[in-house]
């Protein structure tokens, strides 16, 4: 239904902030005069999948363990569900990807950008008595390699910031976001490519193959052969073609079928491009066949 990320400074607050929203989304699922379809709200953290904070010391260990927050994060999306990501996700690239989950799940997006200085950070981080503190020195790499989120960027947006100072979080402008916002299509770089199923180069080559003998075989038994010409390939096969009123040439059907058979063979190997599910059957491949015979044959 919706995908919160949760962005900001280690140390800025960002999972108090991710339950300051939880709560006030929950508590407006559950207000009586809500009349929409009953959501639940999921927070995925590095805490919840037990990350430490040593992690963002070694960019060895930091990737597999980005790479974990992802598959959560995909594995909890859905339409039954309002998703927060609370995690420093200080990476651009890394919000982008997703975003772009979050596009091929049909949601509706967001980003909290937790905002606090280097100072209030520093002394937050300090303070912390839970086993959660970054070292100092890995405090202050993160702080430098941070890449702050944008509202000029579409996958940053709608982007709401919340000081350090704010008492709550804008929870009017938030909920707006996740029930009323756009639902924007999936981006065409990520869609699944159509598979075609094993045996289509095999049909692909036997079916071509029979056609050109049948029409050899069919001028051969007519003495010459125009106009409209029905194939026998098989009980369930019988596709037809219109041929020029000259004598054909076993060579020109054979180039025919070798460029017809080398364009659908890198359609299958590669994957298509066409829209919705691509029939790889003997009367789809033997109709595209006899199509490309009739454009491509000299009068």
């Amino acid at each position: 239904m919706a995908f919160i990320t949760l962005s900001g400074y280690p140390s800025s607050g960002k999972s108090r902030r991710a339950e300051q929203l939880r709560i006030r989304l929950e508590s407006r699922l559950q207000d009586p005069s809500y009349e929409g379809p009953n959501f639940k709200v999921v927070v995925v953290s590095d805490d919840s999948l037990n990350i430490p904070r040593s992690v963002y010391s070694d960019g060895r260990a930091e990737k597999p363990a980005r790479a974990a927050l992802f598959t959560a994060v995909q594995r909890q999306m859905g339409q039954d569900t309002i998703l927060i990501v609370d995690s420093m996700n200080y990476i651009k690239g890394f919000r982008y990807q997703m975003y772009c989950a979050a596009r091929e799940h049909k949601l509706r997006v967001c980003t909290v950008f937790v905002v606090a200085t280097h100072e209030q950070c520093k002394e937050w981080n300090k303070s912390r008595e839970d086993g959660r503190a970054y070292a100092p020195e890995t405090l202050e790499n993160l702080l430098l390699r941070y890449e702050e989120p944008s509202s000029m960027v579409r996958w940053d947006s709608p982007l709401f910031t919340v000081p350090w100072t704010d008492a709550d979080v804008p929870i009017e402008d938030i909920w707006r976001a996740v029930t009323e916002g756009n639902v924007k299509p999936p981006n065409a770089g990520t869609q699944a490519v159509p598979k075609a199923p094993t045996d289509a180069l095999r049909t692909l080559e036997s079916t071509t193959i029979a056609m050109v003998a049948a029409i050899m075989a069919e001028q051969s038994a007519s003495a010459g052969l125009s106009g409209s010409v029905t194939l026998a390939l098989s009980a369930t096969s019988e596709p037809q073609v219109n041929l020029p009123s000259r004598n054909i040439t076993l060579s020109e059907l054979q180039r025919l079928k070798r460029q017809f058979v080398t364009v659908h063979k890198k359609a299958i190997t590669l994957g298509t491009t066409e829209k919705g599910a691509v029939d790889w059957s003997e009367e789809s491949i033997a109709t595209k066949f006899a199509a490309y015979i009739e454009g491509n044959l000299k009068p």
